[in-house]
């Protein structure tokens, strides 16, 4: 048979198609568990809890029996990215197919062990028993073989209605060990001679070393090695505070010579004046409607330069031995990351292994990626021997990839009845993922400070539907005419990347934000508005309950401290549906005191794990919307601590409270990311609400909203 005759392999479901054999998701042990292999990985989401349900409930044994194998590049199915809110899609429906096939292997090995047909069985707990007599066990059965197989992904799930597990809120696994201090994150890890590292970076981007006195810094007591490559400073230490201590004298002994490359001004629209590509992403046109038009509005948003600021710095482990290197972190990407780490290091992929451990919890590209490579670099200095890295609170707030700064400009017509018949957004954005894994190039902060660097690649965007800068830019809602326009600025001052959301944070807050001042302007009620352009059933399902929740009047108003304002989005305009309602006070600043949200994210595995998320991505989005920006001169960034960047206290987050909307019998859907737009534009709307103020530029200091009231 000839190349061109072969059968097209069948497309299996979710990251079954790149990882077709069985035994690299699953395997059924003699022991009496069942050892589960995921290529997404926890990273504070409780995602891997929610894959032991998927399993248990296709294999019907008890979720206690099964054991969660770290990700690790020697034996794990590649998954890409822990990202986009797409584990479940992916890793779920891998594995929930290849548990279905698993269980479909081992009952007709039953059926031939015991002479009797498939439908004679009854399986609990693993056990299966036989209606005319006999029994046996999955673990009886199993085999090292069993499983050694391509998948077929003909075996058909359960149905919804056949479910146990998948639909109730399971304890998740990681908690225990998180609430009670058991050492569990890769910060936490002790190998025997492990030595600890750290990194002198430069002061600004495009510093040059210029000179460094070296021997003061070897001198100082339990230094062991003092890294040179190029503007690459490291140290390593028998004991983490005298690696802390030649770190500081590394710095201060260096000289660089520096370049100011920095925009003017930190306010967002820098952007307008540098160098775009521009795309229509979106467009349509209806002549009669356009000629209803009665008044037209139009309106100009912005976000800020926003970190990650994750509470524990990005922390690596590694080892260099026989020209092999093994890395332990916190990556969300361990395959993409091994890729970028071999460009760097010269070695073959096979030459490096990477292992996932939990770090503190970071939702998009921070500098884990970073100082897995740091890690390693120092680790070659220092062969057989442990290297722990961690970054220094500077070195994160400094060198991290930030959310970009964002700006944003819509207009509007609305006819004589309060519709809108037309609808343009413009957005300025830089791009939104330069994470390891680019075809040239590496995406690692140390690759382009050597010697020899290894470059950055053009830093782009996912593409759509899902999309980047462009994420949600395109409204759910129906608009006869409209036309949507990415301005991509590729060239970045500061290093941007993924952020939790990406621009659907800024999109989705403009968008709302712009829905409500129509609405003022129509006269309309403004969750009546949006129902009023809203044809998804869904979409107006969630806006309903959230409304319901809430106990939303008709053209509810503030009270001149006190308001309510409501966002709603699609995630990706194929994630899930998200609507938020907010009850903020504005005395000296606005508080944000309550929220609401109802979410549809299909079937629903963990409800409590859905919840978590939510209330999780609220109180986050209070902080982003709320209070925080990254500050720079000139020359380098000057957000260093956590004076510089307040985040939202646990005084001031909101009672949060969320209304799900399962449906079994639809897909699952990611919400990890869903309420992040709508509960800025929701703040915001509060705002208008409580005090006939529009704020629309983030963050809501306590200066802008004295400036709104002031116009």
């Amino acid at each position: 048979m000839s190349p061109a005759d072969k059968p097209i392999p069948r497309k299996l479901p979710g990251s079954l198609e790149g990882n077709r054999t069985l035994d690299r998701w699953l395997r059924i042990n003699r022991d009496g568990t069942v050892t589960i292999f995921p290529g997404k990985v926890e990273i504070g989401q409780g995602i891997l809890t929610a894959l032991v349900q998927i399993v248990a409930e296709e294999l019907d044994v008890a979720i206690e029996r099964i054991r969660i194998a770290p990700a690790d590049t020697s034996y794990s199915p590649d998954e890409g990215m822990t990202s986009g809110s797409r584990s479940i899609q992916e890793g779920g429906m891998a594995l929930r197919y290849a548990a279905a096939e698993a269980r479909d292997l081992l009952l007709a090995r039953a059926a031939a062990k015991l002479g009797v047909s498939l439908e004679q069985f009854v399986i609990s707990d693993g056990e299966i028993t036989a209606r005319s007599g006999g029994r046996t066990t999955y673990w009886e059965l199993s085999s090292e073989q069993l499983l050694q197989r391509e998948a077929t992904a003909e075996v058909a799930p359960k149905p919804a209605a056949q479910h146990v597990f998948v639909g109730t809120s399971v304890p998740r696994r990681d908690i225990p060990a998180k609430v009670t201090g058991v050492p569990s994150y890769v910060h936490d890890m002790e190998l025997p001679g492990m030595l600890h590292g750290r990194v002198a970076r430069p002061p600004s981007r495009r510093a040059q070393l210029a000179a460094l006195d070296e021997a003061e810094v070897r001198a100082l007591p339990g230094v062991t090695a003092l890294v040179r490559d190029g503007n690459f400073l490291g140290v390593i230490a028998e004991r983490e505070e005298q690696a802390i201590r030649a770190q500081r004298r590394l710095a201060r002994s260096a000289r660089w010579d520096e370049t100011a490359t920095l925009p003017d001004s930190t306010d967002p629209r820098y952007l307008l004046g540098m160098k775009s590509e521009d795309e229509v992403i979106s467009e349509k046109s209806a002549a009669a409607a356009m000629a209803r038009a009665a008044q037209t509005l139009e309106a100009e948003y912005t976000r800020p330069l926003i970190a990650h600021a994750s509470i524990g710095p990005s922390c690596a482990v590694a080892t260099f031995e026989d020209g092999r290197y093994t890395v332990w972190t916190h990556s969300q990407g361990i395959f993409p990351l091994r890729g970028d780490l071999a460009k760097v290091l010269g070695v073959a992929e096979g030459n490096i292994v990477v292992i996932h451990v939990e770090g503190a919890g970071c939702y998009g590209h921070n500098g884990a990626d970073d100082a897995a490579l740091d890690a390693a670099l120092l680790a070659r200095a220092v062969p057989g021997r442990p290297v722990r890295l961690q970054w220094m609170r500077e070195d994160e707030f400094e060198w991290e990839p930030y959310g970009s700064a964002m700006v944003i400009r819509l207009s509007a017509a609305l006819d004589a009845t309060g519709h809108i018949v037309s609808w343009t957004h413009d957005l300025w954005s830089h791009g939104h993922s330069t994470r390891p894994g680019p075809k040239d190039g590496a995406n690692l902060l140390a690759a382009w400070h050597l010697a020899q660097p290894v470059k950055a690649p053009r830093p782009g965007n996912p593409g759509l539907p899902g999309g980047g800068s462009h994420r949600n830019a395109i409204p759910l809602y129906d608009f006869p005419s409209q036309r949507v326009t990415n301005h991509l600025v590729r060239e970045a001052p500061l290093r941007t990347s993924a952020l939790r959301s990406l621009g659907a944070h800024a999109n989705v807050f403009a968008i709302e934000s712009f829905m409500d001042e129509l609405a003022h302007a129509a006269g309309a009620d403004p969750v009546e508005f949006r129902l009023q352009h809203l044809k998804d059933a869904r979409a107006r399902a969630v806006i309903e309950a959230v409304a319901r929740k809430a106990g939303w009047r008709s053209r509810e108003r503030g009270d001149g401290m006190r308001g309510r304002g409501i966002g709603f989005a699609r995630y990706k305009n194929l994630g899930c549906y998200v609507a938020v309602i907010v009850e903020i006070e504005a005395e000296n600043e606005v508080r944000v005191k309550h929220a609401f949200a109802a979410v549809d994210a299909g079937q629903v595995i963990n409800p409590d794990g859905i919840i978590n998320q939510i209330e999780g991505g609220i109180i986050q989005t209070v902080s982003w919307t709320l209070k925080e920006q990254m500050n720079f001169d000139r020359e380098r960034v000057l957000t260093r601590t956590w004076e510089d960047y307040p985040i939202l206290t646990f005084a001031e987050a909101p009672v949060v409270e969320v209304v799900l909307l399962n449906r079994p019998a639809e897909p699952a859907l990611g919400a990890g990311e869903g309420a992040q737009g709508p509960t800025g534009a929701a703040i915001a709307n509060a705002v208008h609400n409580a005090l006939g103020a529009r704020m629309r530029d983030m963050p809501l200091t306590r200066d802008r909203l004295i400036a709104a009231l002031a116009r």
